[in-house]
């Protein structure tokens, strides 16, 4: 069981997030929440969708909103934003403000990308390889702003989250 601190995975889109999450979740006996799916149950649209129509800064603040709800009217623990939420500031400090310990799944570009294309999901930010290794460099510095930093391989994600869930053992974020 965690202490009050709220456990954040963060990284590059198609790194794992969200299958992390719901592994480590299991691991620690917590519940867990992705935080695009929380933006589309509340806007019955796709984080795509909302960029599509509204753009990116819509989104962001939308993204920002949501995550503000989870973290303090959520008994979830486990949380996987999206892949440009940790980008911005303001998330990051609402993240520090609520306990939260930020989880880095540094996956290689390429393996992302793999995960990409092979995804059925549409990535507006990320439609050309070009285009989304361009932002994998620039969020790079960002993510590795996060307090654990896990670098991944295509390993299933129940090892990731046993990896993570020893590490948070030895920072003492969880109870024994």
């Amino acid at each position: 069981m965690l202490n009050d601190a709220r456990i954040v995975i963060v990284g590059f889109m198609g790194c794992g997030k969200t299958q992390v999450a719901q592994e480590l979740a299991r691991e620690l006996g917590e519940g867990w929440a992705d935080l695009d799916a929380v933006i589309e149950e509340h806007d019955r649209r796709s984080p795509a969708e909302i960029i599509a129509n509204d753009g990116e800064a819509a989104f962001r603040e939308r993204e920002t909103a949501m995550l503000r709800k989870v973290l303090t009217s959520s008994a979830e623990r486990v949380i996987a934003l999206g892949g440009g939420a940790w980008t911005i500031r303001g998330n990051r400090e609402l993240v520090e403000a609520h306990k939260g310990v930020a989880v880095w799944l540094d996956a290689p570009f390429d393996l992302c990308w793999k995960r990409i294309e092979a995804d059925d999901k549409a990535r507006p930010l990320a439609p050309t390889r070009e285009t989304a290794h361009q932002l994998y460099s620039e969020r790079a510095a960002i993510y590795s702003l996060a307090d654990l930093h896990v670098r991944v391989a295509d390993e299933p994600p129940v090892a990731i989250a046993k990896r993570i869930a020893a590490l948070l053992r030895q920072r003492h974020t969880v109870k024994r």
